[in-house]
């Protein structure tokens, strides 16, 4: 039997037509995304080698494996640049690279589980829509408490709800609502917990947008390591940026040490929430912070909060109504049309609509959407 001969097989050109097709309409398309935060102004060409390979980062990325077609060099990097992001205690914390802010929410919520199998997790009816899901996966018991106006948890009802259960909290802080973008404040929660009297806690932090523009704030809440929490996750495709969904969990050792098992046949220790996990990934988001670092990643966010600031000062012009929370690039505004969400690709919900400022929003940008507001609203 002869050996496999790729250049033997070549799709038709039907195919070939199809996929120039949907290459024009996804170019057409990433012209025109505000709703939703994926970063579109990036620049991998330099990687695009590594899609040769086979890169499979199987098991715990702080141990070697025998699969040996990894990027875990790289990725120790990456989890060592959001733990010093994050003031994770030095030698106390561990992370790896997910396939986005899905995943590490369940995995904060696996910490938090097998570290207090006899909680009930917390968190806002504004909380990303994993939370609940994955507290039904786990069947594990939860209570969503309602929000404030803005978005942010009702420090009250959590309150009286911790009150009245005795069991030991686990609550999820919103760093960035996906709807408002608004910010639970974490040191309101230990406040709550500390006027309680309750020791055993676990607080994940879902940072998926906030974990990326918070700490190049001054002034910003605080929502990392410093504050006894467990965990934070944060997304790598909405603000820096990647081909691919992609994001970061970082976690304190002590908890992710009761989840280790060694898996003898791969030679490597299972503690992530998947099998085979994506290297490629690693290679994006290492790239991003080698060209940018602390200081480009500031000039980033700092550039986003002045187009986001630039659109609420044009919305205002026109008599549209809109608002942004603190410390957030995401602008509420009154609901448009379905065209005109369609065409812009708005995020909406009731009766309004958001656009979240990310770096490939310009104002060019911005003020192409407004002409379009302006055409079809006959009372501006």
């Amino acid at each position: 039997m002869s050996e496999f001969d790729l250049t033997q097989h070549q799709i038709s050109s039907e195919s070939t037509e199809r996929l120039d097709a949907l290459h024009k309409v996804l170019t057409d398309k990433s012209e025109k995304l505000f709703g939703y935060p994926s970063n579109l102004l990036h620049d991998y060409s330099d990687l695009y080698r590594f899609f040769s390979f086979s890169i499979n980062n199987i098991g715990d990325p702080f141990k070697e494996s025998l699969y040996e077609i990894n990027t875990r060099t790289l990725e120790r990097e990456v989890v060592t640049f959001f733990a010093d992001l994050y003031n994770a205690p030095k030698d106390a914390y561990w992370g790896y690279v997910t396939n986005g802010g899905t995943e590490g929410n369940m995995y904060g919520l696996y910490l938090a589980r097998e570290s207090l199998p006899d909680g009930v997790i917390y968190f806002s009816d504004n909380a990303h829509y994993s939370v609940p899901k994955t507290a039904r996966f786990m069947g594990f018991p939860y209570k969503k408490i309602l929000s404030q106006s803005n978005g942010e948890i009702d420090y009250q009802a959590l309150s009286d709800e911790i009150h009245n259960d005795p069991r030991p909290p686990i609550i999820v802080a919103t760093i960035g609502t996906t709807m408002l973008g608004a910010v639970d404040r974490v040191e309101k929660i230990l406040d709550i917990l500390h006027e309680h009297a309750v020791e055993k806690f676990y607080i994940h932090c879902d940072a998926a947008l906030g974990g990326m523009i918070l700490p190049f704030i001054d002034d910003a809440p605080l929502f990392d390591f410093r504050l006894p929490i467990g965990s934070i996750s944060v997304s790598g495709h909405k603000m820096i940026g990647s081909p691919m969904p992609c994001g970061i969990v970082i976690a304190r050792k002590e908890n992710v040490e009761q989840v280790s098992q060694l898996i003898e046949f791969m030679g490597a220790h299972d503690t992530t929430l998947s099998g085979s996990r994506n290297g490629h990934s690693v290679l994006f988001l290492w790239y991003a912070i080698q060209k940018f670092g602390y200081k480009g990643f500031h000039q980033m966010v700092t550039g986003c909060l002045e187009v986001t600031n630039y659109t609420l000062n044009r919305l205002k012009e026109i008599g549209w109504d809109a608002h942004v929370e603190d410390f957030s690039v995401t602008i509420v505004t009154r609901r448009p049309s379905e065209q005109l969400a369609k065409k812009w690709q708005l995020a909406v919900q009731g009766d309004i609509a958001h656009l979240v400022i990310v770096p490939h929003i310009s104002k060019r940008h911005i003020d192409a959407f407004i002409e379009d507001l302006k055409k079809e609203n006959t009372d501006v």
